[in-house]
């Protein structure tokens, strides 16, 4: 089966949705395709977060604005699911998959995306629990694709889309860092800047968010820990499973080495 036709197929193979033969179907071409093996490791990894994730973030409520914008995105669904169907239905009701609305606001949440700007723009908290998710898909990522690329093109990339003339550290090594690469990710209202490294073979991530100021500190959130600090009107970010005083190690060694 063509990979076009396999597609659509994809997400409900990683979620255990499909019927055998379907299932069968897809198994088969994953044995034979390397980009869409490597498509489905990926999904598979945010998956696994997502899963992980919600008990945590259901423990804290949510934003009210968060509440009101989730019901609002059921409410308008389940109503074109009703104008669209053409046999007469009962009055549009609430779904009840979303009855408990924390966990729609958890996922939303971990997924990320513009709606979740006002709490991650209020919430350090929310904001680590956002880049924790972005750190885990990308080396997800990374690790299918076997992307690496060098500190001049990772400078460059970011002197033109943030325009940011940053320098890497000279010496990486001095600190235990390997320099993977850089990505472009999608947070709140725009983009920020996502720079791959490995502390000593375990990922590790810096993030950049242009014109943000947040308040310096460490936050634990999803089983990593995410080191926040401010320079320049800049917010710093640096996440890894690590341990806290690791953590702190290197993001001393980054903010002093990175200019």
């Amino acid at each position: 089966m063509a990979c076009d036709r396999i597609d659509p197929l994809v997400t409900p193979f990683v979620d255990g949705e499909l019927p055998d033969p379907d299932r069968r179907v897809v198994e088969d071409h994953l044995r034979v395709c390397p980009p869409c093996h490597s498509r489905v490791a990926a999904e598979r990894e945010v998956h696994a977060l997502i899963r992980a994730c919600v008990p945590a973030l259901q423990k804290a409520d949510a934003p009210d604005a968060l509440h009101a914008r989730c019901w609002a995105m059921a409410r308008l669904k389940a109503e074109a699911d009703h104008a669209a169907s053409p046999v007469p239905a009962p009055p549009v009701a609430m779904p009840k998959r979303l009855a408990p609305y924390a966990l729609a606001a958890s996922l939303a949440i971990v997924v990320g995306g513009a709606f979740v700007y006002q709490a991650t723009d209020k919430s350090s908290r929310v904001m680590a629990a956002e880049l924790t998710a972005d750190h885990l898909k990308c080396f997800a990522m990374n690790r299918a694709f076997g992307m690496h690329v060098g500190a001049a093109a990772v400078e460059s990339s970011m002197a033109e889309v943030f325009d940011w003339r940053m320098h890497l550290p000279g010496d990486p090594g001095k600190a235990g860092l390997e320099l993977i690469g850089s990505r472009e990710c999608l947070y709140g209202e725009g983009e920020i800047a996502h720079i791959m490294y490995r502390h000593q073979g375990h990922p590790m991530s810096l993030f950049m968010l242009p014109k943000a100021a947040r308040t310096e500190g460490l936050v634990e959130v999803l089983g990593h820990e995410s080191k926040i600090w401010c320079v320049n009107g800049r917010t710093f970010v640096l996440v890894s499973r690590e341990p806290r005083v690791e953590v702190e190690r290197v993001a001393s060694f980054v903010q002093a080495s990175l200019h």
